[in-house]
């Protein structure tokens, strides 16, 4: 036993030490938020725009007068509160003829472009200047979309209509106080959004995704997919995507994503649509959109769906126009972010920013995500990016929900906690234990102390809610989610692989009597021995070691030639999955190329080179 005042000196030493590698290893601002909208509630924001914000909306036409007639003349309805607003008219040409074509047809198609090109010259404009595009050739939906708009600066928008659609006259009301809100209220706003769609909403491209379903107080939410039907587009993520685009166009990278019915459209139409590129560019950066929800099938853009390249034969409108006579509730009314649900594109809630620096909010985030009283601590330290995007994407194809990652004060950690994934900034939160505050001491091996007690703390959490809790390093992938979410064995308190620094903590009466702020005083004297053998200096050596001298906790050890399937330098031929194996794994000195090539031959390398999941997976509650 060390008597007390030696004790008490050396936990100051212990707990010194620690604090320092706060200091020492963190690079980035600790103040720095990765959603701060998400946390804040709005600010009063001035009833003005900057002296340069520009609104001009892009109308897309070809060959429907009629349709051409009905939009513009409800753009002219709408009240744009004496601002200006630009309209820019795209009318796109017909096929030049070819053998196929007769001298009649060639003839009509002729006078259908003059008679389009007389009715929009003659269009009145008075909210702001009228520009018309007549193209030479014929060059699609997708050029249409695509080359319609280069934001002149980050304060130009653009509100893209079809020929076909019919707007509220309240449509501009409602997208100046959005983006006053969310977009210039800075203390309101999220680099996760990309614009505002004012369509009902009505389609979930992930198959076997949830069905729509939001309740009646719900007017304002994101989702993820974009909306071709009255299509807000803020200039940033727009330029971001123009230059996404361009890039993978050049390199001939298609735009599939696996489990999408758009990606069906567009190996079927090709270039003819545009959005299964945009789709794909929302995925890779983990960015959402604005919808309305409006009672009785209302919306402020509506489609008539007219025939065209959507629709062989008119199919009708798709909803009912929002106006002033069917007005019964605040469509004003902009709530926090952090009151507005998100949604993927399985349509299943996403929750952002949650980032946990305390312990009060480690309780919060461990209740959420807990599945079945157990939770998989996954700790990112010294794994590299792309492998822990990797193993994210794994997590979703065997539908592993109840994960909390834990890692260094980074942009990626806050990159992946804006994705919608629960972290714990292992910095902020020693930070935030008392004990440590005010404390310096040079630590020469910060990352692992961090590491190690982080995860005895939050364990400690765990404990505290009767969580059962599995701790895992990111160098193994799961083959699926039974291995951890069933009890292995129920007469054991630890279950742990050394090599694989993996462990099972049951909740037990034994375990939560042991695992005391004693017990962690314990664990730091141990991270201390700078004498450890670099093999031995893991968290589940520690803690294996610890509970055998305590001779009360049931320690039973996982035989990780059984369960798992290791990846080396020279195993090559082995090209599938061995039978039985419920985990692959690989040391963390195997270089990333050969990682990443004996997982591509096993098919579980499932990211593409965005770093992004090659598949969305919608699996069904």
């Amino acid at each position: 036993m060390v008597n007390p005042p030696k004790k008490q000196f050396l936990l100051f030493s212990l707990f010194a030490l620690f604090f320092f590698s706060y200091y020492h290893h963190s690079s980035l601002p600790i103040s720095s938020d990765p959603n701060p909208s998400l946390t804040q509630n709005v600010n009063v924001f001035p009833n003005h725009f900057p002296q340069n914000f520009t609104l001009i909306i892009k109308l897309l036409t070809f060959n429907r007068l009629n349709s051409l007639s009905r939009c513009l003349h409800s753009l002219a309805a709408a009240d744009y509160l004496s601002e200006t607003v630009h309209l820019h008219i795209y009318i796109d040409h017909f096929a030049l003829p070819n053998n196929n074509h007769s001298s009649e047809s060639t003839d009509f198609y002729l006078e259908e472009s003059r008679r389009i090109l007389r009715f929009v010259e003659g269009f009145k404009w008075k909210f702001g200047e009228k520009f018309v595009h007549y193209r030479t050739g014929n060059v699609g939906l997708q050029a249409q979309w695509l080359e319609a708009w280069w934001p002149s600066s980050d304060h130009e928008f653009a509100f893209v209509v079809e020929d076909d659609l019919e707007v509220s006259p309240l449509f501009y009301k409602f997208l100046r106080d959005l983006i006053v809100n969310y977009y210039y209220n800075s203390s309101n706003s999220s680099q996760s959004i990309y614009g505002a769609s004012l369509q009902r909403p009505r389609f979930v491209p992930g198959k076997h995704g949830s069905k729509i379903h939001l309740d009646s107080g719900t007017h304002l939410f994101l989702y993820q997919l974009v909306g071709t039907w009255g299509q807000l587009l803020f200039p940033k993520p727009w330029k971001e995507f123009r230059f996404w685009y361009d890039e993978h166009k050049a390199k001939d990278i298609k735009p599939f994503l696996d489990g999408m019915v758009t990606t069906g459209w567009y190996k079927k139409m090709g270039e003819r649509i545009w959005t299964p590129w945009f789709i794909k560019f929302i995925h890779s950066r983990g960015y959402f959109n604005f919808y309305t929800n409006f009672q009785n099938e209302r919306a402020l853009s509506v489609s008539h769906r007219d025939a065209g390249v959507n629709y062989g034969k008119s199919a009708g409108p798709d909803s009912q126009l929002l106006d002033e006579s069917s007005l019964d509730f605040n469509f004003l009314d902009m709530q926090p972010l952090s009151n507005l649900k998100w949604y993927d594109f399985c349509f299943r809630e996403v929750f952002l920013g949650r980032v946990v620096r305390s312990m009060d909010e480690l309780g919060s985030v461990l209740h959420a995500v807990q599945k079945q009283e157990t939770v998989l601590l996954v700790s990112l330290f010294g794994a590299s990016e792309v492998v822990i995007r990797n193993l994210l994407c794994h997590f979703e194809r065997v539908n592993i929900r109840n994960y909390l990652l834990i890692g260094p004060h980074s942009e990626l950690l806050f990159d992946l906690a804006r994705r919608g994934h629960p972290v714990v900034d292992a910095d902020q939160f020693l930070q935030n234990i008392r004990a440590y505050k005010f404390m310096k001491f040079q630590d020469s091996n910060g990352r692992f102390t961090n590491e190690v007690f982080v995860k005895a703390y939050v364990i400690k959490k765990c404990l505290e809610f009767r969580y059962n809790s599995w701790v895992v390093n990111g160098n193994l992938l799961f083959v699926n989610s039974d291995f951890f979410l069933q009890s292995i064995d129920a007469t054991a308190d630890f279950l742990v692989a050394k090599s694989l620094e993996l462990g099972h903590i049951r909740s037990s009466s034994a375990v939560q009597k042991i695992w005391t702020d004693d017990f962690l005083f314990e664990v730091a004297t141990m991270v201390d021995k700078i004498s450890l053998p670099r093999a031995r200096r893991s968290f589940a050596y520690i803690v294996t070691n610890l509970l055998e001298q305590k001779g009360s906790v049931a320690i039973k050890r996982i035989n990780e030639t059984n369960v798992g399937m290791v990846l080396d330098a020279e195993n090559a031929n082995r090209s599938s999955l061995e039978v039985g194996k419920k985990l692959v794994y690989w040391s963390t000195e195997l270089g990333l190329d050969i990682v990443q090539k004996r997982l591509k031959e096993l098919s579980m390398w499932i990211i593409d080179g965005d770093s992004s999941c090659l598949a969305v997976i919608c699996h069904q509650s």
